[in-house]
């Protein structure tokens, strides 16, 4: 079939056998184009989400790449027993020329089939943490938070990573599995304040925040123990007390999505704060110094004796 084809442009367009091939491929190429704008009108057309958009572009992308490496290929090469000649040198030399790429090309096969991340998911892989945004052949894209920010926020900067590193670097998922993690809030008041009304405001705050948090978490929970060895005895909030050198630390244990970390964090300060400073018996504690007259102001029983 392709060799005909060729001989009736040959004789049709006058071309040389070069200039031939160079037609078809170029043919090749524009259906191959043509295929994929259309396919994706359509495919747009009916499907709004972003994601799911983003996995059809890719994967109509791949498809046609490939198919237009085979075509064309089987238009340049002939025969088959010399396509797999070509083939195996091919490999051969690119395995020797290009280890990084190849491996990186490997890393995005195992992204694919193994799936530790996928596009949307928050990761963290050897120094670098951010949001994924694009999976392609060589490398995949996040979207940096933390370093210079606080509560892993946005930086605004855009990373490219190797896919390779997936090989070589552990890769931490805030998303796959169990959706939500566990946050902590300390809170010191002095060892005068009345402690246990402390407790008492903050597990109220943190539970007006968190409550619905727990209630998905339950959801999640059940689906991430069908694949992963997940378990906890209770996922409320709870205050923890712990004694410290300036005061009484009172620590506020959470469930909350990884991107909304920081604005819950806001929500409960703001609260706390506004509840502290109502209280005429709780006092916020820090480091300082102060001077201890054992004689009047300990306990009676616990006095130095003159």
């Amino acid at each position: 079939m392709e060799a005909s084809i060729e001989h009736w442009l040959a004789e049709q367009l006058n071309l040389g056998p070069v200039e031939t091939k160079l037609l078809i491929s170029l043919g090749i190429i524009m259906i191959l184009w043509g295929f994929r704008f259309v396919t994706l009108q359509l495919i747009f057309a009916k499907i709004q989400e972003a994601k799911v958009r983003y996995y059809w572009r890719n994967g109509i992308k791949y498809f046609t790449v490939v198919v237009g490496i085979i075509l064309i290929s089987i238009v340049w090469i002939k025969q088959i027993d010399s396509l797999a000649t070509f083939l195996g040198l091919l490999t051969a030399g690119l395995a020797i020329a290009l280890k990084d790429p190849i491996t990186n090309f490997a890393g995005w096969l195992f992204i694919l089939l193994r799936r530790p991340f996928d596009v949307g998911d928050r990761i963290q892989i050897g120094t670098h943490a951010g949001d994924v945004i694009d999976l392609r052949f060589f490398q995949f894209t996040i979207n940096e938070i933390g370093n210079w920010v606080d509560a892993e926020q946005s930086t605004g900067r855009i990373i490219h990573i190797p896919n390779g590193m997936v090989f070589t670097q552990s890769q931490t998922n805030y998303d796959q599995g169990f959706s939500h993690i566990w946050n902590e809030i300390g809170v010191m008041v002095t060892f005068e304040s009345n402690w246990k009304k402390a407790k008492d405001i903050l597990e109220d705050i943190v539970s007006k925040h968190c409550a619905h948090f727990t209630e998905e978490a339950e959801k999640k929970l059940l689906d991430a123990s069908k694949k992963y060895m997940i378990f906890y005895n209770t996922l409320d909030p709870i205050i923890y007390v712990t004694v410290k050198d300036s005061g009484v630390m009172l620590t506020m244990r959470y469930l909350c999505v990884p991107n909304k970390r920081r604005v819950t964090e806001d929500a409960i300060w703001q609260n706390v704060l506004d509840a502290f400073a109502s209280r005429d018996d709780i006092d916020f504690a820090y480091p300082t110094q102060r001077i201890y007259y054992n004689l009047t102001e300990g306990k009676p029983d616990a006095r130095a004796k003159i």
